[in-house]
């Protein structure tokens, strides 16, 4: 280190370093019968095929949600149910025998002890029937008088591991996958010791961040860092994102991945591959951890011809420091575009204040200086700091806000892709976001073929029963935000696309939108979150509920208060099942009420 930064070759030797911890770690010495090829070394993955990206073995996947059988281990109703052919009745292939199996994936934290007996998956009992254990971990122990594994993992054991089973009579192998979670806070624990190893915690995939302590990441740019994730090394850049959410101590990052070396996720997010940027969003002020997971999904089964943003639920490590649960998400740009129908060199801008509601006055009545206030360009060209960079917005909003009742109804159809905004009014109405029916939104507009403009939501933590700084909204409650965004106000008082709109706004909740669709994916996200729900809460739980608090230094503002001066007013926090439940109730009411009453 020179000057306070890290040389080039510092930098890449501080990473580089933490991977070779791994030598020294017991999960390397394997314990046991040796007669596996790799004894004792877990493993979930096998590493960078021919073309750099991580083989998982993949679990099997209902809806987009994982089954409980876990990514890595196959289907657990038959798992261990032979081997590597198993399964095949073809001529020439023995039908199985025994195939030996432990039953479901265990996992289990650092220091806690389990057994796991072997038995014949096909009910096989004859007999002279011999089970064992290849690759024993060390510190575990197999009985085979009575074929039952013994563990009590170490300290620094934590890694998925794929133990195989075999009955050595019949030579059949089966494998028995153990998660083995790192447990920050037993006496005398170290950090993880492999990050390639430790791929997943409680059937989750792992994202372990490094960066250099310093500088650090900021929010100004990205600088240089690494990470490691289902076994593969990436070398990235990423910084932090957000606003408002800045004074967060648990704060959302966006990373930017090698033109060669993109990221993707085998299991989770419906698809999520090849992405060049991949958002962190931060759970921090949703101890639900899945509100914006129901609303994008809510939003691509309402609008599944629109944009879509994939998400799924990672837990995330920064420099080997447990940072919790975090929404990965697709991130709004160019590449986002092209794979949803719209050119890569559209114009892209984003609502990123209230004041981008299609008015030519401020949400405080003000003239605007400007038609383009209280919006960005992210993509296209010429680029924001350039002369003319809004024009093809100018003509949007003054369209919006200057054209008569024909001329509006007239070009609703062409100016915007009328089910997009239709479904953002829609979609907006039903989830109460009261911190999106204006900002944080993105549209899309192609001036090679003169639109029409698309809707993109971002943004959707203050939906489902809170607003932006986790104090309570009714579930009754029907506001349409015609005040809020001058579009939407247009809309409504224009009976051909109102009444149309209202209509299928009922059907919706009849079909694709029903409580009962909308309930079914609350408990798939919970399935899914499982133990990791309660990790996060312990670690963060007491910040959440004592944040933002007044400071008693010389700036009030300082901790949070200043952006969230509601938030320590609550009296009514909940734990991270009660807020589950919360939202499962709060839909309840509220699809009940908008069966018979819609805004």
């Amino acid at each position: 280190m020179q000057g306070g930064r890290f040389s080039v070759r510092a930098r890449h030797g501080w990473m580089r370093g933490l991977a070779g911890l791994a030598c020294l770690a017991l999960v390397a010495c394997g314990g046991g019968d040796t007669q596996g090829p790799n004894p004792g070394t877990p493993s979930d993955t096998t590493h960078d095929d021919a073309d750099g990206l991580p083989r998982p073995d993949a679990g099997t996947v209902d809806g987009g949600t994982q089954a409980p059988s876990d990514a890595g281990t196959g289907s657990q109703n038959d798992a261990g149910t032979g081997s590597p052919d198993a399964g095949g009745t073809d001529a020439g292939t023995a039908p199985l025998t025994c195939a030996p199996t432990a039953g479901d994936a265990r996992w289990v934290l650092e220091g806690e002890a389990f057994t796991a007996k072997v038995t014949c998956a096909t009910g096989y009992t004859a007999a002279g029937l011999r089970f064992g254990v290849k690759n024993l971990p060390a510190g575990a122990t197999f009985d085979e008088s009575t074929a039952t594994l013994s563990w009590k993992p170490a300290l620094n054991q934590g890694a998925v591991w794929m133990l195989t089973l075999e009955e050595r009579t019949t030579g059949e192998t089966g494998t028995l996958k153990v998660g083995v979670a790192n447990n920050d806070n037993a006496p005398g624990k170290v950090d993880i010791v492999d990050p390639v190893a430790y791929t997943e915690e409680y059937g989750l995939p792992v994202v372990h961040l490094f960066f250099p302590p310093e500088p650090g990441l900021t929010s100004g740019g990205y600088r240089p860092a690494e990470v490691v994730y289902r076994g593969h090394r990436y070398t990235i850049e990423a910084k932090y994102r957000g606003a408002t959410s800045s004074v967060f101590p648990k704060r959302s990052l966006t990373l930017k991945f090698a033109e060669d070396d993109l990221f993707s996720e085998p299991v989770f997010g419906d698809g999520f591959k090849d992405r060049k940027r991949v958002v962190l969003i931060t759970t921090f002020n949703d101890n639900s951890y899945l509100r914006s997971r129901l609303a994008f999904d809510l939003w691509h089964k309402l609008s599944p011809d629109a944009v879509r943003i994939r998400t799924f639920s990672v837990v995330v490590y920064a420099n080997n420091k447990f940072r919790g649960l975090y929404t990965a998400a697709d991130h709004v740009d160019k590449r986002l575009m092209e794979w949803n129908g719209i050119d890569k060199d559209s114009d892209l801008f984003k609502a990123d204040t209230a004041d981008a509601n299609f008015s030519r006055l401020t949400r405080n009545g003000q003239t605007k200086e400007h038609l383009h206030v209280g919006f960005v360009k992210d993509e296209g060209t010429p680029d924001e700091k350039q002369p003319h960079a809004f024009d093809t917005l100018h003509d949007f909003v003054a369209w919006v806000a200057d054209s008569n009742a024909d001329g509006f109804r007239q070009g609703f159809g062409t100016k915007l892709k009328a089910r997009d905004y239709e479904d953002w009014w829609i979609f907006n109405t039903l989830i109460q976001g009261n911190d999106s029916q204006s900002k944080n939104a993105y549209h899309a507009y192609d001036p090679k073929t003169g639109g029409p403009w698309r809707y993109i939501p971002w943004d959707l933590d203050a939906s489902f029963g809170q607003n932006f700084d986790t104090t309570r909204t009714s579930a009754t409650a029907r506001p349409t935000y015609a005040s809020d965004n001058l579009l939407f106000k247009r809309m409504l008082a224009e009976p051909t696309i109102a009444g149309p709109m209202r209509e299928r706004y009922r059907q919706a909740l009849k079909n694709e939108l029903s409580e009962a669709a909308v309930q079914a994916l609350i408990d798939g996200y919970v399935r899914e979150l499982g133990p990791n729900a309660q990790r996060d809460e312990a670690r963060w739980g007491e910040e959440y509920r004592n944040f933002a608090k007044p400071s008693t230094g010389p700036d009030v503002n300082e901790g949070g208060y200043g952006n969230f001066p509601e938030w320590h007013l609550r009296q009514d926090f909940k734990t991270h099942a009660e807020e589950v439940e919360y939202i499962r109730q709060w839909v309840h009411t509220r699809w009940g009420t908008f069966q018979s009453n819609l805004p």
